[in-house]
């Protein structure tokens, strides 16, 4: 029997499993049913190689590689997250990941395989939480607008760079903007949640570019409020796994120039309705 301990408004630690074993049905229902609880998984203690960590991922579905990132030697379903004195972070904005997706991931599966001597805490945020602690007047606003989400957005530091057009071009024009509802409904549990990120999400159908922002300002602020978050302090063995379709994360990069090195799976997910 495998037990949760809450940590915060989301997340738990989960107890009572070594992943470097397949999967047996009542583990990964129990985990299914834990996701859809708590939104993110946290896992202590366990030394596992790509190996497992490919296949705790496919026990939920099918990975999908990200056009922006190297991958394990062997593994290209396993993209790497690397920072050096050399390679300073790029990211540290709240996102929810490649929402320029037409079907956005179910979820990631992440590991730290060089962890910093100090910081690099990783910390969630709460689409539900957010969702349902707004007005019932702003919820019946929002509800049935759509916003778009751009990989040339997210990615825009990055393509400004030497070779960034030459390195990225090709996922840009793989991945055109696309719309997505701003509040869509979890496939499994039936809950709303508040679908825009800082990261990718450009604009709100239908508004002028004044009143977008503005909405968006409120809305980014809001999901990124305290009280929706959890924080994590990764140690050797650790690993998280994440509802992508219920969170918004952001990297804490308080370590560099230190060195950091993470290995995540992103798992298929569906059409945002």
């Amino acid at each position: 029997m495998l037990h949760f301990h809450r940590l915060a408004s989301l997340g738990a630690e989960v107890e009572g499993l070594d992943l470097r074993a397949p999967l047996d049905p009542a583990e990964l229902e129990q985990l299914r049913a834990g996701l859809l609880a708590h939104q993110v998984l946290f896992f202590r203690d366990q030394p596992i190689g790509p190996a497992e960590h490919l296949a705790l991922a496919r026990a939920f579905g099918e990975p999908v590689p990200h056009p922006a990132y190297p991958h394990v030697d062997g593994f290209p379903e396993i993209n790497i997250l690397e920072n050096t004195a050399d390679k300073p972070p790029k990211i540290d904005t709240w996102h929810t990941d490649m929402t320029f997706l037409q079907e956005p991931p179910l979820g990631s599966i992440l590991r730290c395989t060089v962890v910093p001597p100090v910081g690099g805490d990783t910390m969630w945020a709460s689409l539900f939480g957010a969702w349902e602690s707004l007005s019932g007047r702003m919820q019946r606003y929002l509800d049935g607008l759509t916003a778009n989400h751009s990989f040339a957005h997210g990615f825009r530091h990055s393509l400004a760079e030497p070779g960034g057009w030459e390195r990225l071009g090709e996922a840009v024009r793989r991945s055109p903007p696309v719309g997505h509802p701003i509040v869509r409904t979890h496939p499994e549990s039936g809950r709303k949640a508040l679908f825009v990120n800082r990261l990718f999400t450009t604009h709100i159908n239908g508004l002028k570019e004044s009143e977008s922002d503005a909405v968006l300002s409120f809305l980014f602020d809001h999901l990124e409020t305290p009280e929706h978050t959890c924080r994590f302090t990764w140690r050797p063995g650790s690993i998280a796994f994440w509802d992508n379709r219920a969170t918004l994360h952001r990297p804490v990069n308080d370590f560099w120039p230190a060195h950091r090195r993470m290995e995540r799976i992103t798992i298929a997910g569906d059409r945002p309705r």
